[in-house]
């Protein structure tokens, strides 16, 4: 299994990124897909994560209300837009899949595989 995450760049304080995450190797149905970020000097925060098996997610309070998590499983990608983004939004973002029997989890031990990451800056 081999995730692929996508769509990072740099962007203005108060503009959107959406990222991707793209799984091979398997299938959505079998995951909780969820995004995490480390910042330089700090440890890896989860943000968010989905299941697409029954639509539920969940948000870090950082970024309640900003960010929204989708999937479309006949593309085997999970979407992460985020709005109104902010300087200490600033990190590198990973993707992860945990076995859909942990349920709705942002602990990184829970998540098996990940992705190699996509930069995100927001910067004026």
């Amino acid at each position: 299994v081999q995730l692929q995450a996508s769509g990072g760049g740099l962007v203005q304080p108060g503009g959107s990124l959406r990222l991707s995450c793209t799984i091979s190797g398997s299938t959505l149905d079998y995951y909780i897909i969820g995004w995490f970020r480390q910042a330089p000097g700090k440890e890896r925060e989860g943000v968010s994560c989905v299941s697409s098996t029954d639509g539920s997610s969940y948000f870090a309070d950082s970024v309640k209300g900003r960010f929204t998590i989708s999937s479309d499983n006949a593309k085997n990608t999970v979407y992460l837009q985020m709005n109104s983004l902010k300087p200490e939004d600033t990190a590198v973002y990973y993707c992860a899949a945990a076995p859909n029997a942990y349920g709705i989890v942002l602990d990184t031990k829970s998540y098996v595989y990940w992705g190699q990451g996509t930069l995100v800056t927001v910067s004026s």
